[in-house]
């Protein structure tokens, strides 16, 4: 029994050290060993912007004007707004654009934002489409530097980077933006050696005919690239492709955000179950399996690891050194719950566990919901 319990804890532990650790490091091997290059050029294909909607009345405005100023041909440029049956004035604004070239899609009832892009797709006219949230903003050059890559005919879809606004009062805005720099160093390596594991709903595009028809409960920003790759064509990360949105700023908001970000992207996954097929898709399944699943499983690990080292604390000092470990995680991370962000490093380090704990603890509540049967397919949007 305590030989098992030991066994079960570094077992464990290599796998969580794998998950953050190993998988990035296999990452910046194999793309220094071999990277596949990307063909971009200056093309100026029709394009259809989407931005999706609901009771965005405190933002869409800033959003349309900030569209009308993208450097890019007016005469290429559609832009709709894909409104979820929203009950402020979100729709009478972007009506009040209608002479300036914005089209209102209304949804009759509030159905999520897949149902909406669902119908959307079915009137753009866009020879590449442009998937938007309303509370982000682009840079100028934006929808030039996402279109100039599929100027390369392996490409079907391109992920731009969001940046969040700086909130230096806000310690889990400094713990998303952390977390969003991990991520964007493991896109840019998933590209170099062929694709990255989904998208940003706020910022990615496609090319149009590659699109299918989404299943209500799927979560848009990772089925769609995946279905692509599933296609034979690649999905990559585009770093100069820019947009600035908030932070949740909050970490309650961040929890229910992760939660079901995971419920949603549990079912996703499962409904494209070829790209978890090695002999069909090669490498990019250990991809979608590192990136993806095993992260998500990374809780019930820990406590298995955790429990472990109770068991196995009479083999030795490392595994009494190992139980007060977790211990101390644990209450570092209670911690960092209500630490103020005035106590400097000391703070920093107790928010950064707490978000560790937070972030897995809603990955392990959104794929119990989504076994158990439910999906989190309506919300209210957590960033403001």
């Amino acid at each position: 029994m305590i030989l098992a319990a030991a066994f079960a804890t570094w077992g464990a532990l290599a796998f969580i050290m794998y998950v953050y650790v190993g998988y990035p490091l296999l990452l910046w091997v194999l793309a220094h060993l071999w990277s596949r290059r990307v063909h971009p050029a200056d093309i100026t294909p029709s394009v259809t912007l989407l931005i999706s909607a609901f009771n965005e009345d405190h933002v869409i405005k800033d959003k349309l004007e900030n569209t009308l100023n993208l450097d890019y041909p007016p005469e290429h440029l559609e832009v709709i707004v894909v409104s979820d049956a929203s009950t402020d004035s979100t729709d009478d604004i972007v009506k009040s654009f209608a002479s300036r070239g914005i089209t209102l899609l209304r949804m009759p009832k509030r159905g999520g934002k897949t149902l909406g892009l669902n119908a959307a797709m079915e009137v753009v006219r866009g020879e590449v489409i442009v998937f938007s949230d309303a509370n982000i903003l682009y840079r100028k050059d934006t929808i030039r530097c996402l279109v100039r890559n599929f100027a390369d005919p392996t490409i079907g879809c391109v992920t731009g980077d969001s940046q969040y606004l700086d909130n230096p009062k806000s310690a889990a805005h400094e713990q998303e933006n952390a977390y969003w720099g991990y991520e964007r160093f493991i896109r840019t390596l998933e590209s170099r050696i062929g694709s990255t594991v989904g998208g940003d709903g706020a910022i990615f595009a496609i090319r149009r005919e590659l699109y299918r028809p989404l299943a209500p409960e799927a979560i848009n920003d990772l089925v769609i690239p995946l279905q692509i790759v599933s296609q034979g064509f690649r999905a990559i990360f585009e770093p100069t492709a820019i947009g600035v949105e908030p932070s949740t700023g909050d970490f309650r908001k961040e929890f229910r955000r992760k939660r079901r970000i995971v419920n949603r992207s549990w079912h996703g996954v499962m409904s494209v179950p070829s790209v978890l097929n090695p002999l069909k898709m090669g490498i990019f399944s250990w991809q979608v399996l590192s990136h993806k699943v095993l992260r998500w499983l990374v809780l019930p690990l820990l406590v298995i690891g955790m429990a472990g080292c109770f068991t196995a604390t009479r083999l030795g000092v490392v595994y009494q050194i190992g139980a007060w470990g977790f211990m101390g995680s644990l209450i570092t991370a209670g911690l960092g719950a209500y630490a103020p962000s005035s106590l400097g490093p000391i703070a920093r380090v107790a928010h950064g566990v707490f978000y560790f704990y937070l972030v897995n603890l809603a990955a392990f509540f959104g794929i119990g919901t989504a076994l158990a049967g439910r999906t989190e397919m309506l919300w209210t949007p957590e960033r403001k």
